[in-house]
């Protein structure tokens, strides 16, 4: 039935509606066909945004997404709408990102989900992604993706949803096979195109190699150079253990997550147990077992023989700053030029000066006013569909002017140089220090 002339008032004046007629025997039919639309309330979405859950559950630990797009650009929208936050695990010349989840799972006695994405209207089937949700706390909980496609043959697809699962995460793992140095520079280049010219909101990456690979690191920070990407690249991962160590270990350090040690085991964690068992940094696998295949079994999570305890070192209040000797030498020629009051060079990710020279505002001030420069215009740009390659920007103010700009050949750190206006020529300084590029690859 419509509700159309009761808001907008008859559309068809000549037409005179009649009053119902009473018992006439319809009244238990149209009770029935009353349903036809379910219309939620407020309290309903509300609730329904909370559990940040894609698509509708079908079945057990099954869900399925109907579309008429490609499935990754669905899955976008979802993301962008949603916000979620959650742990992309994807493969390079491997496939243990889905075997990595079953473990988990198993360990932590949780069940692998699927997202089912589907056509709309057909129903056939496009793609699914498995996924776990594993309990940090009692009220945190962790949901890690596999982007190993299923359900599809179709390679474009494949690589869509991947895609779109690495750049709406909050940490992107990419498990590392055994790739020779030209493959992996191969796999890896698409990669940095994808960052710099696709909708990229990931901001940390994290590779896990399972065999020894010489060229990862370079390689690796070639794919995120020119962004704001921060890269860590683990040592080699032997267990399933050592890979979920890696992993909250970082979530928590981008968390800021305080994590005590525990007292009874060594670094092997399960994902069962509280965040307080998981150790501030991750431990370090052994080396004489670096090409040992990346085995999934729950018994693999259990833990080690008992260490005697040991007092803990004394943490300070601060973190420790950086150090460079290049960056030392690169920022001190900057200050040489004409007109340069100080400059910094900073960590993106963190805020912190890693090396500084001249005089003016300290260098912790630069760094945290820089960073926070970076961030406002790297959102607009984002924002307005430009792109989302670090930003090189000049500001001009009353009396001074700004630079900020990468610095070449070291991925997540930028330069902040500050310039008296009456003695330095705006164009011809940023000309000068683009000229003092090849000191950065010594």
């Amino acid at each position: 039935m419509s509700n159309y002339s009761s808001r907008t008032g008859n559309p068809y004046p000549d037409y005179r509606e009649t009053a119902p007629m009473e018992n006439d025997g319809w009244e238990s039919t149209r009770a029935q066909t009353a349903l036809a639309t379910q219309v939620m309330n407020r309290e309903d979405l509300e609730r329904s945004a909370a559990q940040q859950d894609i698509g509708r559950a079908v079945d057990n630990h099954v869900r399925e997404l109907f579309v008429s797009c490609a499935p990754g650009e669905a899955l976008q929208q979802q993301f962008e709408h949603l916000r979620p936050d959650f742990v992309a695990v994807h493969d390079l010349g491997t496939r243990s990102s889905r075997q990595l989840l079953r473990g988990i799972a198993a360990a932590c006695s949780r069940p692998v989900h699927k997202l089912v994405l589907r056509r709309q209207g057909q129903g056939t089937p496009l793609a699914s992604v498995d996924y776990v949700d594993v309990p940090l706390s009692a009220q945190q909980v962790l949901r890690l993706y596999s982007t190993d496609v299923a359900d599809t043959s179709d390679a474009a697809t494949a690589h869509g949803v991947a895609r779109t699962l690495l750049a709406f995460s909050q940490l992107g793992v990419m498990m590392v096979g055994s790739l020779p140095a030209a493959t992996l520079n191969t796999t890896l280049r698409p990669w940095h195109e994808e960052v710099i010219r696709s909708p990229w909101h990931n901001r940390q990456l994290l590779l896990l190699p399972l065999t020894n690979n010489a060229t990862l690191v370079t390689q690796g920070q070639e794919m995120v150079r020119g962004t704001a990407i921060t890269l860590r690249t683990t040592p080699v991962v032997t267990r399933p253990a050592d890979a979920w160590n890696f992993i909250t270990g970082t979530w928590n350090r981008m968390r800021g997550t305080a994590v005590a040690p525990t007292p009874h085991h060594t670094a092997v964690t399960t994902p069962a147990r509280a965040p307080a068992a998981v150790p501030p940094t991750p431990a370090r696998p052994p080396a004489s077992q670096d090409t040992v295949p990346m085995g999934i079994d729950s018994s693999a999570f259990a833990p080690t023989n008992m260490l005697p305890l040991r007092p803990m070192p004394d943490v300070s209040a601060k973190p420790e700053p950086m150090h460079d000797e290049v960056l030392d030498v690169y920022v001190h020629q900057v200050c040489e030029l004409n007109g340069v009051v100080g400059c910094c060079v900073f960590d993106i990710g963190s805020g912190l000066p890693v090396a500084s020279s001249g005089s003016g505002a300290p260098p912790a001030e630069l760094a945290r006013h820089g960073r926070t420069l970076l961030s406002a215009m790297g959102s607009s740009s984002r924002a307005l569909g430009l792109g989302h390659t670090l930003p090189d920007a000049a500001i001009t103010l009353g009396s001074h002017h700004l630079l900020l700009r990468s610095v070449d050949k070291h991925s997540g750190m930028a330069l902040i140089t500050v310039l008296d206006r009456t003695n330095a020529n705006l164009t011809l300084a940023r000309l000068q220090i683009e000229r003092l590029d090849p000191l950065l690859d010594r």
